[in-house]
């Protein structure tokens, strides 16, 4: 049986991966802050299954105890400070956790476990004010916000690390992916929360950004597996993934409110304090290299992915009823 650690387990994609992994007979162990809270709910279906390890990634001798006490086979790095807005308040913070996490990550393996394979969760937020559309692997970076260049950071110490220390370590450069299990504070979330209070009368508006800021959107649970399949590889390497279409956050709003009948233009409300300071207007990915060397490609297009989400976030609130 192998046996994976996975850091942010407790995330919408750490979530998503224990599933996988638990489904291909691993043994998985999650890394957790210590906390007097258990704020497990994406995980709640999976804790008798799963072992947690309290470690930081803030906290380098807790890393190295954890990965040379579980000797993992496959170790995930999925923790970070992930929200855009909020490594512009935190920046130092984003850095310690986004930036230098990876690397006490990567000493823990090197010391305790060197044989292991790790995967870094890179971001399209690297490529940032793009050089070139599509973005692929060879793009160049230019990141725009204090998490842009952390993940950054955590890219390239990852290859440094690959090639000065031979050991198995790659990236996946994962466009936005979503789902049901995405946190509130990110614009997709907040849409099709605020659509479901809508319809359910629980609120009467929504105060957005930038509404013609474009994304390559995709199903979290599809990008899981393009995680696994990166470490299943015979030798390391780096990839994008994504769908390679784009929509703006203005089609996101037109799909979510279309969902339940409602027309968003009543609705939506641009507000100035939402927007960033410096924008990132178009990603869209170049996925080629995944579907020909990892045979990956994502399953749920983007209209279902946003009923999805409408759906899900209906049935909490009438739940709460």
């Amino acid at each position: 049986m192998k046996t994976a650690l996975i850091t942010g387990i407790t995330g919408q994609d750490g979530s998503y991966l224990a599933e996988l992994l638990l489904a291909k007979g691993y043994r998985v162990v999650g890394v957790v802050r210590r906390s007097s809270t258990t704020p497990y709910e994406r995980i709640a279906h999976l804790v008798d299954r799963v072992e947690l390890v309290s470690a930081d990634l803030l906290d380098q001798t807790s890393l190295t105890d954890v990965v040379h006490e579980t000797q993992p086979d496959e170790i995930y790095n999925l923790a970070a400070q992930s929200f855009v807005q909020t490594s512009w308040t935190q920046p130092v913070l984003t850095g310690e956790f986004t930036a230098l996490g990876v690397t006490r990550m990567l000493e823990a393996m090197r010391k305790a476990a060197p044989k292991s394979r790790f995967y870094q969760a890179s971001s399209s937020e690297q490529f940032g004010k793009v050089i070139e559309t599509p973005q692929r692997e060879s793009t160049p970076f230019y990141p725009r916000s204090p998490y842009g260049v952390a993940k950054v950071y955590g890219h390239w110490i990852t290859v440094n690390y690959r090639e000065s220390f031979n050991l198995f370590a790659v990236s996946g450069i994962l466009f936005n992916h979503e789902s049901p299990r995405r946190g509130l504070e990110f614009v997709t979330r907040k849409i099709t929360d605020a659509v479901a209070r809508i319809k359910l009368g629980l609120q009467h508006e929504l105060r957005l950004g930038n509404l013609e800021a474009r994304r390559d959107w995709g199903f979290a649970g599809d990008y899981v597996d393009a995680m696994w399949r990166m470490l299943q590889l015979d030798e390391p390497d780096d990839f994008v993934i994504g769908t390679g279409e784009t929509y703006s956050v203005r089609d996101f709003c037109v799909a979510a409110f279309g969902a339940v009948d409602l027309d968003y233009l009543e609705y939506v409300k641009q507000d100035e304090k939402f927007f960033r300071p410096a924008e990132v207007d178009l990603l869209v990915a170049d996925p080629s290299k995944a579907e020909q060397r990892l045979g990956w490609t994502p399953k749920v297009p983007f209209a279902e992915l946003v009923s999805m989400m409408v759906a899900a976030d209906l049935a909490r609130y009438q739940r709460q009823r």
